[in-house]
C-alpha cells in the first residue's frame, strides 16, 4: 500500500494499552491537530458488563475470552518440570480493562532506583508521584480518591476514580482482627497506599472502582471513549507485525488482521505511516517481539528467525520481571462471604449478582467486590530472617535494609478459592502472597520469525534464585496461622497444600478454629523441603509482567534511554511497562498509568507541543 492520506499518521502506537491510550488520549487533547492511529489485537470493551462489571473479572479468566493473550512458558527445572501460563491484556486499555481493580502503588524508593541506580533523570519518585494524582494536563489531575486522603499522595478530581466497598466481606474482617491480636510487631493503617507505608495492615485496600456508578475505572472508558477525539483513531483487532524502518529511521508499521475465529492463512500486512513518531506499546510480551521482528535485538536471536539485524540491542526480551504468587485454599464456613459463588457462576445463576449491583444505579453487593479486601505489604523482622534462611541474607542486606518503604511480600485474604478448576467444597477462602521484588528474572523472545501468531520463547524465571524461596516458606508458614485462627476456618484443603512426611507434627487435621493463644506449628526440615516443593509445584505469575525493554543505559543491557527513545534508531519510543529497568513493590497498573502519563510529556516536550 503507497503513502495515500488514509493510511498517513502523525504518530502511530504499536499496541493500545494502558499507558498507550493515555499518552495517545493527552496529545490528542493537547494537539488535535496531529493525526494519531493505536493499532490494537483485541476488541473494544466499551460499556461490556465483562468488564464494567467488576465482579465478573474472575469468570473471564476461568473461560478465557479474546480480552487475553496466554503465553505459555518453557517447562523449568526450578518448577518441578512445569510450564507456567501468563495471561497478559489483549483489548483497549489492555490490563486496566480486564484485571483485579487492584489499587496499590509502587514503593517511593521504587522509582528513586529507577532514576540513580539505572540512570534515568526525570524518573524519580519527586518526578512520577506527581504525575499519579496532580499532574500538569488539560485534566489537571490523573485520580479521584473517592475517600479522605492526604493530598500530598491522592488526588481529588481526576479520571480515574478510587473507592472502597460499602459492605464489608466477614473474611477480611477477621483477617484484620487476627493481625491486631496475632501479629503485635506489626501496625494498621488506613492508606497503605501513601508510597511509603510498609508493615502496616490495611484496613482495607482500594480498588480502580466509581463507587458512585459501581463500575470498573479504566483507562478506556475514562481517557478514550468519554472524549471527542476526532483527530484520534482506533484501529481494533489488528496486529502488529514489525516497525517499518528506512535509514535506521522509523517511518511506520505493518499490521494484518487479528479478528478471533478468522482462519490465519497467510495474509499481506497493511502499512501505516508516521510522519514524526512511531511508539511501541505492546507490553512485556509484545513490545520486544515487536522490535525483534524489526530487526532490533541481540544478534543470536534474530539470526536464528531469520531477520536481518538492523540495530543490536542484546537486551531486547531480556531482563522478565514478575511477582510470584501462592493462594493456599482453606474449607470455609457456610456464612462466610466467599466470592466462589460469584467466581463460578454461569449467565443464569450471575443474575442476582447483578440485579444487586445495579439496584438504585450503584454497585452494590458482591459484585463490588474483587474479594481482595485487606492485606499488608510485610518486611521480615530479625526473627522472620532466622525462618527465612541465609539464601535470603544478602539480598536482604544489599536490597531491602536500607529502604524501610520497600516490602518483601504482599500478604493477605483472598476471599474465594484462586484455581481455574471447580473446588469440591461450596465455600473457599485462601492465603494470597506474592514476592515483591524476586531475585529471580526471565527473558522473552520471538521463535517463529515474522509469524505474530506463534508462541514466544519464554523463560519466566521464577525460583531460579534460592533466595526466593525462603520468604515464600516463611509466608505460608503465616497464613496457616491466620487462617486457622479465623471463625471462618473449617479446614485445609489438604490437596492443595504441602505434602507433610508421614508423622510430621506440621500435618495436622484440625476443622475447627484454634485458640488465638494456641501455639504455632512445629516445622523439621523434612517439612521446609516439602514446603519448597509445594512452592515449585504450584507458584504461579500474578500478572505483573514488565521489563522486558529496559530504560536503563545501552552498554548495561538497556533498550530505551530516559526519554524512551530505542537505542540506534529515529523517531522510535516504547512506552508500557516493558520499560521497567527493575521491579516495583506492587501491582503494576499504577505504574503503567505513571509511564503512560510520562511519555506524553516527553512525546510533546520532544514534538514542541504546548499545553501539556
Amino acid at each position: 500500500m503507497g503513502h495515500s492520506e488514509a493510511n498517513k499518521y502523525d504518530i502511530i502506537f504499536a499496541g493500545g494499552g494502558a499507558a498507550a491510550c493515555i499518552t495517545a488520549s493527552r496529545l490528542a487533547s493537547a494537539a488535535p491537530h496531529l493525526k494519531i492511529l493505536i493499532l490494537e489485537a483485541g476488541p473494544h470493551t466499551q460499556e461490556s458488563p465483562d468488564h464494567v462489571q467488576p465482579g465478573r473479572y474472575f469468570g473471564n479468566l476461568i473461560l478465557p475470552k479474546e480480552t487475553f493473550t496466554f503465553h505459555a512458558s518453557k517447562p523449568s527445572r526450578s518448577l518441578a518440570g512445569r510450564s507456567v501460563t501468563v495471561p497478559a491484556g489483549r483489548c483497549v486499555g489492555g490490563a486496566s480493562s480486564i484485571n483485579f481493580v487492584m489499587y496499590t502503588r509502587a514503593a517511593a524508593s521504587d522509582y528513586d532506583d529507577w532514576e540513580r541506580v539505572y540512570k534515568n533523570p526525570g524518573w524519580g519518585s519527586k518526578n512520577l508521584i506527581p504525575l499519579l494524582k496532580q499532574a500538569r494536563y488539560c485534566s489537571p489531575l490523573a485520580e479521584t480518591y473517592q475517600h479522605a486522603g492526604d493530598p500530598k499522595v491522592h488526588g481529588d478530581s481526576g479520571p480515574l476514580k478510587i473507592s472502597f466497598a460499602e459492605n464489608e466481606i466477614n473474611i477480611a474482617t477477621e483477617f484484620l482482627n487476627i493481625a491486631a491480636e496475632y501479629d503485635k510487631d506489626r501496625k494498621h493503617t488506613d492508606d497503605v497506599n501513601d508510597f511509603s507505608t510498609c508493615n502496616a495492615y490495611g484496613v482495607c485496600l482500594l480498588w480502580y472502582i466509581d463507587k458512585t456508578t459501581g463500575k470498573r475505572s479504566d483507562i478506556p472508558h475514562h481517557y478514550i471513549y468519554n472524549q471527542n477525539h476526532s483527530s484520534l483513531t482506533i484501529l481494533d483487532r489488528r496486529r502488529v507485525v514489525r516497525v517499518v524502518l528506512e535509514n535506521n529511521r522509523a517511518v511506520g508499521v505493518e499490521h494484518i488482521d487479528d479478528v478471533v475465529g478468522r482462519a490465519k492463512g497467510t495474509q499481506i500486512p497493511l502499512v501505516a505511516y508516521a510522519s514524526r513518531l512511531v511508539v511501541v506499546s505492546g507490553g512485556a510480551f509484545g513490545s520486544p517481539a515487536i522490535l525483534e521482528r524489526s530487526g532490533i535485538g541481540s544478534a543470536q536471536i534474530l539470526k536464528k528467525n531469520g531477520i536481518p539485524q538492523v540495530v543490536d540491542l542484546p537486551g531486547v526480551g531480556e531482563h522478565y520481571l514478575d511477582h510470584n504468587a501462592i493462594f493456599t485454599p482453606y474449607i470455609a464456613s457456610d456464612d462466610a462471604d466467599s466470592l466462589d459463588p460469584l467466581f463460578r457462576a454461569n449467565e443464569t445463576t450471575l443474575a442476582p449478582f447483578v440485579i444487586r449491583w445495579l439496584e438504585d444505579g450503584r454497585g452494590k453487593g458482591l459484585m463490588s467486590h474483587n474479594a481482595l479486601d485487606a492485606g499488608i505489604k510485610i518486611r521480615p523482622n530479625e526473627e522472620d530472617l532466622k525462618e527465612i534462611g541465609p539464601e535470603f541474607r544478602k539480598r536482604w542486606e544489599q536490597y531491602f535494609a536500607a529502604a524501610p518503604d520497600k516490602p518483601v511480600m504482599w500478604f493477605g485474604p483472598f476471599s474465594a478459592y484462586a484455581a481455574p478448576i471447580p473446588s469440591p467444597y461450596p465455600k473457599i477462602f485462601s492465603m494470597g502472597y506474592y514476592t515483591e521484588y524476586p531475585a529471580s528474572v526471565g527473558r522473552v523472545h520471538i521463535q517463529a520469525g515474522l509469524d505474530v501468531y506463534a508462541p514466544l520463547d519464554f523463560e519466566p524465571g521464577y525460583l531460579d534464585d534460592p533466595a526466593d524461596l525462603g520468604v515464600l516458606r516463611w509466608m505460608y508458614k503465616k497464613g496457616r496461622e491466620f487462617a486457622r485462627r479465623m471463625n471462618v476456618y473449617r479446614g485445609e484443603y489438604s490437596e492443595r497444600h504441602p505434602e507433610f512426611p508421614e508423622g510430621s507434627q506440621a500435618a495436622v487435621k484440625v476443622t475447627s478454629p484454634v485458640d488465638m493463644k494456641a501455639p504455632n506449628i512445629i516445622y523439621s526440615a523434612e517439612d521446609d523441603q516439602a514446603i519448597d516443593t509445594y512452592h515449585r509445584k504450584t507458584v504461579e505469575t500474578t500478572w505483573h509482567s514488565i521489563g522486558t525493554c529496559a530504560m536503563k543505559p545501552r552498554d548495561e543491557g538497556g533498550v530505551v534511554d530516559p526519554r524512551l527513545n530505542v537505542y540506534g534508531v529515529q523517531n522510535l519510543k516504547v512506552a508500557d511497562v516493558s520499560i521497567a529497568p527493575a521491579n516495583v513493590g506492587a501491582n503494576t497498573y499504577n505504574t503503567a498509568i505513571a509511564i503512560g502519563e510520562k511519555a506524553a510529556i516527553l512525546i510533546a516536550e520532544d514534538l514542541g507541543i504546548k499545553g501539556l
